[in-house]
C-alpha cells in the first residue's frame, strides 16, 4: 500500500501593500504634477498677459485729458492693433478704415454705431464724455479680439 500525502490547495501569497507604490506609479503622478503645473503656468501667463494688454489700453485713454485726446489716443491703439490682424489697415483712412474695424462683428458697430466717432473725433473740439465713454467699450473689444492671440 502506498501512502497517501494530505494534499492542500496551493494558498496565494500575501498581497503587495498599496503603499508605498510602485516605481512606475511615482513616474505617473510626476507626469500628471508637471502637465497640471504646465497647464496652470500658461492660464497665469495668459491672464497677465491679457491684464498688461487692458492695461495698456485703459492707461493710455485715461492719461489723454479731453475726450478728443481720449478718441485719438484710441485710434491710435485700434490702428497699432489692426497691424497684428491686417497688414496695411494702419494707413487706410475714413470708411475704408471704419469697414476694416467692422470686420467680422455681427454688427457694425463702428460704421454705423458708437465707433463712427472714430472718423473724426479726435480732431473735433464738441466731443462729448458720453460718445467717448461709449466708443471706449466698443474699441476696447475690439482692441481685446485683435491683440489677443486666439
Amino acid at each position: 500500500m502506498t501512502p497517501t500525502l494530505p494534499l492542500r490547495d496551493v494558498h496565494p501569497g500575501i498581497p503587495p501593500p498599496w503603499w508605498p507604490p510602485a516605481p512606475g506609479w511615482w513616474l505617473v503622478l510626476a507626469t500628471i504634477m508637471l502637465v497640471i503645473g504646465f497647464l496652470a503656468w500658461c492660464a497665469a501667463r495668459r491672464r497677465r498677459r491679457r491684464e498688461a494688454i487692458l492695461g495698456l489700453f485703459d492707461d493710455a485713454v485715461e492719461v489723454a485729458g479731453t475726450p478728443a485726446q481720449q478718441v485719438a489716443a484710441m485710434s491710435e491703439l485700434l490702428r497699432r492693433a489692426a497691424r497684428r490682424a491686417h497688414p496695411g489697415a494702419d494707413t487706410l483712412e475714413a470708411d475704408d478704415w471704419l469697414r476694416v474695424l467692422d470686420d467680422g462683428l455681427p454688427q457694425p458697430v463702428f460704421s454705423a454705431g458708437a465707433g463712427a466717432l472714430l472718423r473724426d473725433g479726435g480732431y473735433r473740439a464738441d466731443v462729448s464724455t458720453q460718445q467717448a465713454d461709449a466708443l471706449r467699450v466698443v474699441a476696447r473689444e475690439r482692441y481685446l479680439l485683435w491683440m489677443l492671440p486666439k
